[in-house]
């Protein structure tokens, strides 16, 4: 399969769909080694072992209010006086029981002195030295935080695989947890080739461009929880390319942009044969993003993005974030879609997936619905920044109407992206 399937008719290797590409990516890596970290480090992290609370919060039942802590039974009705014995403020706490009649004055946080099952909020109170007169009349439990009300010693509420945002982080902190157990992360090696390439700020000459690629790819790297090593532009030159890729196979994976095509100025092939990596696949059914390439050597693997830079973008949110996401102990899985209606008349596919760049329009009920941009070239940077997602048209697709409903891939749902 893969290089060596021949088509019917142009004697060339088969093209894979889109989705049995992504499945031999994500078939080749494993979940990484977990490491411990402070929990003040741990957002954006993911966890490799579900992290058990050391305690139990709140540790007794403590009041949610300012006011006083009541027996319900000694107050019947309203304009019940009882009498002042103590305080319980948040730090403090009032250690006698408790008895017929009594209250005592307490604070946010405050808790609950033994025999009190109620509070009373201080507006509902008048005061007259110690004697309390109660205003309103409390049910039992009102405004009371139950002990484990949050979570008790033991129990596991951050689960195995979760990315933690900072809420998980404060949480883990109340759980009394200093350090946390996280996959390390990916580190990842990016290599740009080419003559015609220039980084930002210096001289473009006649025949060159700038590259954005390496640097978008090392940004969505970190961005996905990885760690980028962007190598400098490699020339043209065979073995400068074999030293690169011999370097970069020291990472957990090596992005190469560009030469990934069959040419005679695409030498990034020939380096990895030579390096003895075998090629899993070099051609996928897909737009943008058809040169994609895929090779192995012992635990070295290597993803071959095209060059051309929303090419490089889009197959980089289909292929290298899923590998990510497997190296991070995590599902791996396609971008998920959700349904919109076309605004426009669409033309049938042809063969290949088409990730077509679009703009969405929400309605007050929440339905979307997609335009796409009018101008599909791989290289237009702009058109890509400016569109908020992509339209997922499936090889062979029939032409469609304004209004059919289609699958889409909206990039605000990403956040990263």
């Amino acid at each position: 399969a893969g290089l060596e399937a021949r088509g019917p008719h142009d004697g060339e290797p088969t093209m894979l769909t889109v989705r049995d590409a992504h499945a031999r990516v994500i078939a080749a890596f494993e979940a990484l080694p977990s490491e411990s970290i402070s929990v003040a480090d741990a957002t954006g992290r993911v966890l490799a072992t579900a992290p058990a609370a050391r305690l139990t919060q709140p540790p007794s039942d403590l009041s949610a209010m300012d006011g006083y802590a009541v027996r319900a039974e000694d107050v019947p009705a309203a304009l019940t006086t009882l009498t002042l014995v103590g305080q319980a403020p948040a730090g403090g706490s009032y250690d006698q029981a408790l008895k017929p009649g009594e209250t005592v004055r307490i604070f946010t946080g405050g808790p609950l002195p033994m025999g009190a099952d109620a509070i009373v909020i201080q507006e509902d109170t008048k005061a007259d030295g110690e004697k309390i007169t109660i205003l309103e009349a409390p049910r039992p439990g009102r405004h009371i935080r139950k002990a484990g009300l949050d979570f008790a010693a033991g129990d596991q509420p951050l689960t195995v695989g979760r990315t933690l945002t900072t809420r998980d982080v404060a949480l883990a902190a109340a759980m009394n947890l200093p350090w946390l157990s996280v996959h390390r992360k990916p580190r990842i090696a990016i290599l740009s080739t080419g003559d015609e390439l220039v980084l930002p700020g210096e001289p473009v000459g006649r025949n060159q461009i700038v590259s954005s690629s390496g640097i978008a790819v090392a940004a969505l790297v970190r961005s996905w929880g990885g760690e980028p090593t962007l190598f400098d532009i490699a020339r043209d030159d065979a073995q400068l390319i074999e030293n690169r890729i011999a370097a970069g196979a020291q990472h957990d994976l090596l992005i190469t942009l560009g030469g990934a095509s069959v040419g005679d100025h695409d030498l990034v092939q020939g380096a990895l044969k030579a390096q003895g990596f075998a090629m899993d696949f070099w051609r996928i059914a897909m737009r943008p993003g058809k040169p994609l390439m895929f090779a192995a050597k012992d635990r070295a693997r290597v993803l071959g993005l095209p060059g051309n830079p929303v090419s490089t973008m889009v197959c980089a949110l289909l292929f290298l974030k899923p590998a990510m996401e497997r190296m991070l102990g995590q599902a791996g899985d396609l971008p998920a879609t959700r349904p919109a209606r076309l605004a426009v008349d669409a033309k049938a596919n042809d063969q290949r997936e088409d990730y077509v760049r679009s703009t969405l329009s929400r309605a007050a009920d929440g339905s979307l619905t997609v335009t796409p941009h009018p101008v599909q070239d791989s290289s237009m940077l702009s058109v890509l920044a400016a569109c908020d997602a992509f339209l997922v048209r499936p090889a062979h697709d029939p032409a469609r109407k304004a209004g059919d409903v289609m699958q889409v891939v909206d990039l605000a749902a990403l956040h990263t992206f």
